[in-house]
């Protein structure tokens, strides 16, 4: 096992790692719309259900035809991403199946198939079935698509924190032990609520752009205006609701990921009281290796205290840097981290302990080194330290933009209600445009969001368990290289297929 991995071609690695991250930004451009929207069509069409006003009606129907075009592209791009786990990375899948399957597998029975189901009856049932239970059939459409976020975002999350398992040394693979601390750790119920927070700002952003692209054209005002008023209200609550799901993210990293967080705030030395950098000149092309020598970055604004609060709910927690965290550090409450060297070399012990086991010597003696080293087993694979610092300079600045753009998002959806309710809104033009451009800012934002959260991790699949390297498939770099352009040019086209259809049907409006 072991010996396979240290001979791990690097260049197979990083393609690996470079078709996947091309998978999951482009799924993730349509999975946080289809949520979104859902959201919005579903008030939509409550509204014409209590005012059995037409309008309202035709309302709900036009936004159910832009979350139809986005859900087919983004169902297409999900498929493929979790078939990549099966052939990129099949020594992933075998160590830790058993565990990161039954989440998948959920998923696909459960909440795939709720939402299929119910968006036939949502596009094709207004004539065939009752007002409620249509009204019923968009909701749990919605409901369908958000559970199956969580499913997936549970296996995303216990790859930041894996819980609820055992590793067995005669199946050589991590068992399941409590299916209740896989399903419900804080990281995954957190990242669930941020996520799907996240993504209605991106629908309401969505509802509110083109609702003031109308109003810029004079087309559909009245339309224009209510939906615009919706989207502003879904917009300005889940903003708020985003960023309090935010501020416990970061508690969380600060206590699974310390290195994350230290590169989120491009920390090289830690200690007590520490600020909270606002802005920074941190330099994108230093290289990992040079922690050792780095200091604070020019240029440094930053919040006196206001990261140790973050990170440990007091203004003089201790918070570890990326050199406390590889040289260890003692935790406020007495506890001691070990150092990399350390965590390396219990690992290497957990590996040799393995490999007697598997070769014959089941002795208690091994059994008792493995299941008391097993914690570090991903160390055993590290050779330096560089290789476990994350891109630093990525995750500092892509962490910033997706707080300074939800901050931004909370003012603009406050000031266009603000605007909606003391005057005309069909006026400011100026605030059309704002309006118009907040569609590529929330993608922005959200894609910031898992670049920090997947960049960060590294160089961990499964933190601290397996790295990168000791997970890809037996295949040459030259074969995933391939797939990777074909891929790019799929998930390209495809995009434009959909932008191309979501401008027609917009252009086309609603059919009032």
């Amino acid at each position: 096992m072991g010996n396979h991995f240290l001979a791990i071609d690097p260049d197979l690695v990083n393609w690996s790692r470079a078709q996947f991250a091309l998978t999951a930004i482009y799924h993730w451009l349509f999975v946080p719309l289809t949520l979104g929207l859902a959201l919005i069509m579903g008030i939509m069409e409550t509204y014409y259900y209590r005012t059995r006003d037409e309008f309202w009606k035709k309302t709900a129907q036009f936004w159910q035809r832009l979350f139809g075009i986005n859900f087919a592209m983004g169902v297409a791009t999900g498929i493929i991403l979790e078939f990549e786990f099966g052939t990129n990375w099949s020594n992933y899948s075998w160590f830790v199946g058993d565990i990161f399957g039954a989440p998948l597998a959920i998923e696909g029975m459960l909440a795939f198939f709720m939402e299929s189901t119910f968006v036939a009856v949502m596009f094709f049932g207004w004539k065939k079935v009752s007002r409620g239970f249509h009204l019923a059939s968009t909701w749990l459409t919605g409901l369908g698509a958000t559970i199956s976020a969580w499913w997936i975002l549970v296996a995303n999350s216990w790859m930041q924190y894996p819980v609820g398992c055992a590793f067995n040394p005669d199946t050589m693979r991590n068992e399941m032990t409590s299916f209740l601390e896989v399903a419900l750790s804080p990281v995954a119920v957190n990242k669930f609520i941020h996520t799907v927070t996240s993504a209605w700002v991106l629908g309401a952003c969505f509802c509110v752009s083109v609702s003031c692209w109308y109003l810029l054209k004079k087309r559909h005002v009245e339309f224009a205006k209510k939906s615009l008023k919706v989207g502003a209200v879904v917009g300005l609550v889940s903003s708020l609701i985003t960023a309090i799901a935010g501020d416990n993210s970061a508690y969380l990293v600060a206590q699974t990921q310390p290195m994350k967080l230290a590169a989120m705030e491009a920390l090289y030395k830690g200690g007590n009281s520490q600020a909270l950098t606002a802005f920074a000149l941190v330099n994108p092309f230093t290289e990992q290796e040079d922690y050792t020598t780095q200091t604070e970055p020019p240029m440094k604004i930053a919040v006196p205290n206001m990261l140790s609060f973050l990170a440990t709910r007091t203004t003089n927690g201790y918070v570890p840097g990326i050199q406390d965290v590889i040289n260890g550090y003692t935790k406020d409450d007495g506890t001691v981290e070990p150092s990399l060297k350390e965590k390396m070399a219990r690992g290497q012990l957990a590996i040799a302990a393995l490999k007697a086991y598997r070769g014959g010597e089941k002795t208690a003696a091994n059994e008792k080194v493995l299941k008391e080293n097993m914690k570090y087993f991903g160390y055993g694979y590290i050779k330096n330290a560089d290789q476990t610092v994350p891109p630093i300079a990525v995750n500092f600045y892509a962490f910033r933009i997706m707080v300074g753009l939800g901050t931004l998002f909370i003012f603009v959806f406050a000031f266009i209600l603000f605007i909606i309710y003391r005057k005309d809104i069909t006026r400011p033009r100026w605030l059309q445009l704002l309006g118009i451009a907040l569609i590529p800012l929330a993608y922005i934002a959200s894609e910031s969001g898992w670049l920090v959260a997947e960049f960060g991790r590294q160089p961990w699949t499964i933190q601290d368990m397996l790295p990168t390297w000791a997970s890809v498939s037996h295949l040459t770099s030259g074969n995933v290289a391939t797939t990777f352009f074909l891929f790019a040019f799929l998930f390209t086209t495809m995009l434009a297929v959909e932008i191309s259809i979501m401008c027609k049907q917009i252009k086309k409006g609603p059919q009032l």
